[in-house]
């Protein structure tokens, strides 16, 4: 029987051991995509107590209690700390096979030097010794980043922020601390199935592009000018949230009309909604290919199921679900409606359902470039999927389908900055699935080969491919 997460963790034999510990481990990280809040970055916030450090904002852990059936005012009411922690600590034992146990684990052992397994016999000690390491300087927002090896992040941030936290930052950042870059997600300026709500939106973005919006045509500017402005702070990528791809296309003035019509407060029919939708996120690909960006393009989630809590909870509490739509062929059409102007830029596609990985495998082979190894990506397992098995299949299907060397790891996809051992939960699986080739005889046990192979896999493709101002 081997040992409880030791330092062997998920490597089963002496070439994943090497990869891992010899090179894996080393490698700084860069979490291009990530939900921190700028200003804990840019103020170097503290943390009260562990339930706040730990399980503030993290949906992954409230959707565990509830199905554990712990009352939700000991998840996100206003209970004492300890109540919600102890929540959690009854609930541990419990998630057998799924990773919030092993990163819970990962988490403890990294952030705190603690190899005990959480329960709720264990939780009185571990409160009082976690508590006692957050209470130190050593365990700022910025602290913690430097510990894991954190040397960027990119934050997820509306066209129509004003960036203050990115700008303070910027100014006051000291050498070996990490860069903090916005991503640009302009979803909000898609929404129009709402206009009383976009249209409302439309007055912030106005106010933080410096101009009036009274037309399509000035919708796109407003965007455009704040692509500079986020280009200038070190954005590389945008991001989007799609339930399925959109692809219906019409011309500027159709746009232009269907601008008049919900700014005039009618609801657009879906077909309409989709072809505005269309529109807008197309002007951003091609500014996306004008500036070297990434677009990255997150589907198959459907959020927010459970109304009446949404009502009481609000977005991103833990209601969402992975989604069954067909995205083959939209998905074609939008990538080659780009490609067919030469304005297609490096794009990352991410999956809230794992029967879409061989299709994804397939379409980013068709819509390939020079301009970057691995243009077109499947991203990182996404959210649903990030499991041990989940990160597995989709390795396989990478490698069975495309070049599995260029891929660009992993991210966080995270509000917590507790999170980054995730990254290495995903490394020690990478070191596994590629020690099991070469232990099996599939590929050769080349040190040179290998020690690129991984380095390039945790670290270097990810540097090369968004070329962030380190």
């Amino acid at each position: 029987m081997k040992p409880f997460m030791n330092a062997d963790f998920l490597l089963p034999d002496s070439c994943s051991q090497r990869l891992y510990h010899d090179y894996a481990a080393q490698m700084p990280i860069i979490d291009y995509h990530c939900h921190l809040p700028p200003a804990d970055v840019a103020g170097n916030s503290c943390f009260r107590d562990l339930a706040h450090a730990w399980l503030g904002g993290d949906h992954y852990k409230w959707r565990a209690m509830r199905s554990n059936g712990i009352p939700e005012q000991d998840i996100t009411g206003h209970e004492p700390d300890y109540q919600t922690f102890l929540a959690w600590a009854k609930t541990v034992p419990y998630l057998v096979g799924n990773p919030l146990y092993h990163w819970a684990h990962l988490e403890l052992q990294r952030y705190f030097d603690i190899y005990e397994p959480l329960s709720e016999k264990t939780a009185p000690k571990i409160w009082e010794a976690c508590n006692a390491v957050i209470d130190t300087p050593a365990f700022g927002a910025r602290q913690l980043l430097m510990r894991m090896k954190v040397r960027a992040v990119g934050t997820t941030d509306d066209p129509g922020d004003t960036l203050e936290h990115h700008i303070a930052y910027a100014k006051k950042r000291q050498p070996g601390e990490p860069v903090m870059v916005p991503s640009y997600r302009p979803d909000k300026a898609l929404a129009v199935e709402d206009p009383v709500a976009w249209k409302a939106y439309l007055g912030k973005l106005g106010a933080a592009a410096g101009m009036d919006i009274g037309s399509y045509k000035d919708l796109v500017v407003a965007l455009q000018k704040r692509h500079e402005a986020f280009h200038e702070l070190g954005c590389r990528a945008s991001d989007h949230a799609l339930i399925a791809p959109i692809a219906v296309f019409v011309s500027e003035q159709a746009l232009e009309a269907l601008f008049a019509k919900v700014i005039g407060g009618a609801v657009p029919t879906p077909e309409e909604a989709e072809a505005f939708k269309t529109g807008l996120l197309l002007e951003v690909g091609r500014m996306n290919a004008r500036r070297g960006w990434a677009m990255q393009l997150h589907l198959a989630a459907i959020r927010n199921l459970n109304t009446s809590m949404f009502g009481k909870l609000g977005p991103d509490t833990g209601y969402d679900a992975a989604a069954d739509r067909p995205i083959a062929e939209k998905l074609a059409l939008f990538l080659n409606a780009l490609q067919v102007d030469n304005l297609l830029p490096k794009t990352i596609l991410y999956s809230g359902t794992p029967n879409d990985n061989a299709m994804i495998g397939t379409i980013i082979g068709a819509f390939q470039g020079p301009e970057a190894r691995g243009k077109i990506q499947q991203g990182a397992a996404w959210w649903f999927n990030d499991t041990k098995q989940g990160m597995i299949d989709q390795m396989t299907s990478i490698a069975n389908l495309s070049v599995f060397g260029n891929i660009l790891g992993m991210l966080t996809d995270s509000r917590s900055f507790l999170s980054y051992a995730r990254h290495e939960y995903y490394r020690r699986i990478l070191c596994n699935w590629i020690g099991n080739l070469v232990e099996n005889g599939e590929y050769p046990n080349d040190e040179e080969a290998l020690r690129q192979l991984v380095e390039d896999i945790c670290y270097n493709n990810v540097a090369n491919y968004f070329q962030f101002q380190m």
